[in-house]
């Protein structure tokens, strides 16, 4: 699809914010048609999103996108004129996530050996996928940069102080640069075949987490990441935890593993039945 186009999404990744030059903040969103096949919408400056464009996971929306020429990762779109996001429904977790399940676990295809999906980024078929680890080994935090390259600040806040002559700028006036988290959190696992990885995860629901255990424990940065590492290993390790993958932009094609933990997926155990995984 190369002309612009609505499209109908259900929302399952919005990535924590990173800083750009041209939009002052970006968010990477994906999501699944109603026919299971994925899209990756980049960039959503999605902090400068009016109330009514903003959405949540699990949102079905609207918007408007086309083909991103720049990027050969065959999922990925960008929107055209703001994207006019509309969110037109919402799947909650009623009923054991069942609508959740049926959306996700029966429309697209659930991988469980990340071989396979290297081979697919490598002969550039798929950047996102949903993945089922066989076994989850431990919930890794390592330090990282505690503050944002200030150039990086400078060049965001240089963007975010330019008024759009045709735009609501109202969200500049109390804007503020998203917090730097500053550890990188990954889950080693095992997959289908007994290989073991480690894959960072940059879902914004555990970068808020991090935030809100940070707040309520007074800036203790210990007892936050233990609260976080209680959420994420043990209360997640008894779900049957799926992974929404993605590849970086950078090592598409070309990484040893490019893929990345976009977001989570800990639902509750199916009581009966399976279903199929893709080999």
């Amino acid at each position: 699809m190369n002309s612009p186009q609505r499209e109908r999404i259900l929302v399952t990744v919005k990535t924590y914010p990173t800083l750009s030059k041209k939009y002052g903040e970006l968010v990477c969103t994906a999501g699944l048609r109603e026919d299971g096949s994925w899209v990756r919408i980049y960039p959503v400056p999605f902090r400068g999103l009016s109330e009514k464009e903003r959405y949540s996971k699990f949102d079905w929306i609207e918007c408007h996108i086309a083909r991103n020429t720049k990027d050969e990762r065959p999922e990925s779109f960008r929107p055209i004129d703001g994207g006019g996001f509309h969110t037109v429904g919402h799947i909650d977790t009623s009923h054991n996530w069942l609508e959740r399940r049926k959306a996700v676990l029966e429309k697209a295809t659930v991988y469980d050996r990340l071989d396979n999906l290297i081979r697919g980024a490598r002969d550039n078929t798929q950047s996102l996928a949903v993945f089922r680890p066989s076994e989850i080994l431990d919930f890794v935090q390592e330090p990282d940069d505690r503050d944002w390259d200030p150039r990086r600040v400078a060049e965001a806040q240089s963007y975010i102080s330019q008024l759009g002559f045709l735009e609501d700028n109202s969200w500049r006036e109390t804007f503020e640069i998203v917090e730097k988290i500053p550890y990188k959190f990954s889950y080693r696992f095992k997959d289908a075949r007994g290989a073991t990885s480690k894959l960072k995860i940059l879902d914004w629901e555990l970068g808020a987490l991090y935030r809100n255990c940070l707040r309520s424990s007074n800036g203790d940065e210990s007892v936050a990441i233990e609260k976080v590492r209680e959420k994420y290993l043990e209360q997640f390790r008894e779900t049957d935890l799926h992974f929404f993958l993605g590849t970086t932009y950078r090592w598409h094609r070309v990484g040893t593993n490019p893929w990345v933990i976009a977001g989570v997926f800990p639902i509750p155990h199916q009581t009966q039945g399976a279903l199929p995984l893709a080999d």
